[in-house]
């Protein structure tokens, strides 16, 4: 047993309800405390293990004792709390760190502002596809220290947040993707753009030369980083500005994707089963991957032509009266909603707002108002919204339900717009989060 025999996690969602089981198993002494209340489901397998807990409350003296505290990622470093375990020495990890040390599968880790989540489904989907023994975990689905307690995989896919690479230090990706960045939770950075960066290069610390690095070469944060902290591993950019003599390009409507000088594996973008430009970045990265896993050209080819996206993102959720409605509750930071209202080849009206992160608006506005017939604001504080977009579309209205949005953004279509959820924000001044926003859009359209 590890010398450290007193683990404390904070937060009791799916990592670290994972980590418990995991620690559990791992005969450490654990305690799980959450400030607020804890899901019945993760009560009860707590309960069933015999795992001490406690919710709506963070008994200090308790935590202080530890000897080291596996952290939430959406606990902030400037929490009282977290700075009094500081104080004290004690160690705070992430729960893809402490998973780490009790795996020996390979892992491929995903981050970026924008597309992780598709990049790393997709990556996921074609590896299971050719039959490697690979799990799915990070910010996604099952726990990855719950997997590397219940199962044996011989690969993981993990997609990786900027908030668990602030607490990894000896976790190593054997494959690492960095797909973009782009302002997003600055809030959580000291509003600066430099620390928010130096957050998302630390996909590639621990990395050696036999381990593999993929990056976007049309990215200018990604390339300024990177020239201050330069990859040891073996590289591999992806771009669609310009050729690269190795990694990924697009030539003749192709995607080409070259690993040395003698193979290629080609794909027409017009197959892919993801469209619009910034998914033809995903579907690079995801190749790349694969051809380094050394995966048959025909298997890559079948699983990047039938991959079905992910739900919340881009997601067609339904056409009324020639009215098209897309759910793109997952677009939480302005990037993304650039995205979004790039791919739409219609009229839009732009369902916008939420918790506002420190939002820059200006890169919205030659798409607003060029493809924007209204803005319907979704949120508590929709003053920002009002302030950066007035002058672009004739109307923006606010709403405080997901009814209310749906109603009214359909009263404003007409036949051949889309309705387009994608609010730049995040959701908890209204919902529980983004999907529970996505599913309550889906419900309203529903009751037109």
């Amino acid at each position: 047993m590890d010398s450290k025999h007193h683990i404390v996690i904070l937060g009791a969602g799916e990592s670290g309800a994972g980590a418990a089981v995991l620690a559990l198993k791992q005969g450490f002494e654990v305690f799980v405390s959450d400030s607020g209340p804890i899901s019945p489901k993760y009560v009860k397998e707590l309960e069933d293990a015999g795992i001490e807990f406690e919710q709506q409350q963070h008994s200090e003296e308790r935590i202080l004792s530890a000897d080291e505290v596996i952290k939430s990622p959406g606990i902030p470093e400037k929490a009282p709390l977290i700075k009094k375990i500081r104080e004290k020495g004690i160690s705070i990890i992430s729960e893809i760190e402490f998973a780490s040390r009790y795996s020996n599968a390979k892992t491929i880790c995903i981050t970026g502002s924008n597309g992780k989540t598709t990049t790393t489904m997709l990556t996921y989907h074609i590896l299971k596809d050719a039959g490697l023994h690979v799990g799915l975990a990070g910010n996604i689905g099952q726990s990855y220290a719950r997997q590397v307690a219940q199962k044996d995989f011989d690969w993981y896919v993990l997609e990786i947040s900027s908030f668990m690479l602030d607490d990894m230090y000896e976790f190593k990706a054997d494959i690492a993707v960095l797909l973009n960045i782009t302002p997003d939770h600055l809030d959580r950075y000291d509003y600066k753009m430099e620390n928010y960066a130096e957050s998302k290069i630390r996909i590639i610390r621990n990395q050696s030369e036999k381990d593999v690095f993929i990056y976007c070469a049309d990215d200018p944060e990604t390339i300024d980083i990177l020239k201050r902290h330069p990859a040891v591993a073996i590289t591999y950019p992806f771009s669609i500005q310009k050729e690269v003599e190795i990694g990924a390009y697009i030539k003749d409507e192709q995607i080409i994707i070259k690993l040395d000088t003698e193979k290629e594996f080609k794909m027409t973008i017009t197959d892919l089963a993801l469209q619009g430009k910034h998914n033809i970045y995903n579907s690079m990265a995801s190749g790349i991957v694969a051809k380094v896993l050394e995966l048959r050209n025909e298997n890559v080819r079948a699983s990047m032509g039938d991959f079905k996206n992910i739900e919340h993102r881009l997601e067609d959720a339904g056409k009324i009266s020639g009215v098209n409605f897309i759910n793109d509750s997952k677009a939480t930071n302005v990037n993304s909603t650039w995205y979004a209202l790039e791919s739409m080849t219609t009229d839009v009206i732009l369902i916008l707002g939420g918790v506002d992160k420190g939002n820059d608006y200006n890169m919205l506005k030659d798409l607003v108002k060029a493809k924007v017939k209204s803005i319907v604001c979704l949120g508590k504080d929709n003053k920002r919204i009002h302030e950066a977009f007035e002058d672009d579309v004739d109307v923006i209205v606010n709403t405080f339900s997901a009814p209310d949005a749906v109603k009214m953004a359909y009263h404003l279509a007409k036949k051949g717009d889309t309705v387009l959820l994608s609010p730049a924000c995040a959701s908890f001044d209204l919902f529980k989060n983004y999907e529970d926003r996505g599913d309550q859009f889906k419900a309203a359209i529903k009751e037109l």
